[in-house]
């Protein structure tokens, strides 16, 4: 017998006829499992089976060629795809899923994309977005960047949802001017269940690169729980907020940049974007690792901060309480620590953990303490996530830290609004 096989099992109890299938790593080697026709996974011990039948063999099947043809008048789209829920199949060793699905099996399930645009496909890598960090980001950035030059009206990049946050921060620093559309999509459930919102996703985000007007790095995912649209939020003002709602990425701080939907124009929520150019990106991929996310709770120890200094951390973020709070009075006080850490030029930024709303140096005598007192520098409406990312890039390119700085409090690429719209918070 072999995994794949249609057998016929006599069991000292019964007759039971299913596909074998590879034995789950949880179990022990003593268990025989059988997928059912029903759908149903059975395990059988081994001792019990008098009698096996192979009715049928599994033959592997014949894997097609996909032939990506060239439409004369169609934008070209290039997708690349980095792995995730949006890329994932059914895992039989965990039970789990795994990222397997190419770029071009993408266009393969989903013939309509050829109707939208010709498709440039190919896979980057195959990783859960949990794994994905700084040298990954890099990664993608270069491999976007190659597209671009090479004449694509616009880049499409699946990735899983965990991190993705941090992965459209990461190139909206990373790709400096950039002349067209880099829209990441994902989906929250996997590609192989009828609730997938991958389909949708994947078709609005192609329609995006093709047909909006802006020259952003965005996200296109469903902006409600049915399939009546997906939403584009910026780069660096959206955030996953939900574990496994379909419109789980909401912007943070303003309003979604348009809405897209399956059939008609793209509608326009927000024009505050840069539009599409002639001109080509600079590549400015580079993070420094020494920068540290630190999430502020009561009861937290302040020598945490001892503890990244002496690891020789450049960068600290703290993902402080409301406008910027952390304890600075009575024995659990951040003073001392934050002042030793400053000295030896560690750039120590607060945003707030709330998300929507602003962090602010001076409303509170506490902030006022962090700020004038000890020359923290405040994020202004950034999430944590992407002050971390900002400053990581930041410190990797600067060595002075009156400029990092000062261009931490600069709005760099629609990372800081000017004004919070309060319809942005209920949208």
């Amino acid at each position: 017998m072999n995994p794949g096989d249609l057998v016929q099992i006599t069991t000292s109890e019964e007759t039971l006829e299913g596909v074998i299938i590879q034995r789950p790593e949880l179990l022990g080697d003593d268990i025989l499992v059988l997928k059912l026709d029903n759908g149903y996974n059975i395990g059988i011990e081994k001792k019990k089976i008098q009698k096996v039948k192979v009715l049928k063999p599994y033959e592997k099947p014949k894997e097609k060629k996909l032939k990506l043809r060239h439409t004369k008048g169609l934008p070209t789209v290039s997708i690349l795809s980095t792995g995730g829920t949006i890329a994932s199949k059914v895992d039989y060793r965990t039970g789990g899923v795994y990222a397997d699905y190419t770029a071009e099996d993408y266009v393969q399930m989903l013939p309509e994309l050829a109707g939208i645009a010709n498709i440039k496909a190919r896979k980057v890598m195959a990783m859960m977005s949990e794994d994905i960090a700084s040298k990954e980001w890099i990664e993608i950035a270069k491999e976007v960047k190659k597209e671009l030059d090479a004449g694509a009206d616009g880049v499409v990049i699946t990735h899983g949802t965990d991190t993705l946050h941090y992965s459209t921060a990461a190139l909206s620093f990373f790709l400096q001017g950039l002349p067209k559309p880099v829209i990441f999509t994902a989906a929250q459930r996997s590609i192989d269940r009828g609730s997938s919102d991958a389909f949708m996703n994947l078709i609005c985000s192609v329609k995006a690169a093709t047909s909006w007007d802006g020259a952003e790095v965005a996200t296109c995912l469903h902006g409600t729980t049915n399939d009546s649209h997906c939403i584009l939020n910026r780069g660096t003002k959206t955030r996953k907020m939900h574990t496994s709602r379909r419109d789980a990425f909401r912007p943070i701080n303003e309003l979604p940049l348009a809405e897209v939907p399956l059939e008609g124009s793209i509608r326009i929520v927000n024009a505050s974007y840069k539009k599409r150019n002639d001109g080509k990106a600079a590549l400015e991929a580079s993070f420094d690792p020494k920068t540290a996310l630190i999430q502020i709770h009561p009861e937290i120890d302040p020598s945490i901060i001892d503890y990244y200094v002496s690891k020789g951390y450049k960068g600290i973020v703290l993902s402080a309480t409301a406008l910027g709070h952390i304890p600075v009075n009575g024995p659990k006080s951040f003073i001392p620590q934050l002042e030793k850490a400053i000295k030896k030029g560690v750039i120590v930024a607060i945003a707030s953990q709330t998300l929507y709303g602003r962090a602010h140096p001076l409303v509170y005598t506490n902030l006022r303490k962090l700020s004038l007192g000890l020359g923290c520098v405040f994020a202004e409406d950034m999430t944590p996530e992407t002050a971390f990312v900002k400053l990581g890039w930041l410190l990797s390119r600067e060595k002075d830290t009156g400029k990092v700085k000062e261009l931490f409090k600069t709005n760099l690429t629609g990372e800081i609004s000017e004004r919070i719209l309060p319809d942005s918070f209920l949208y």
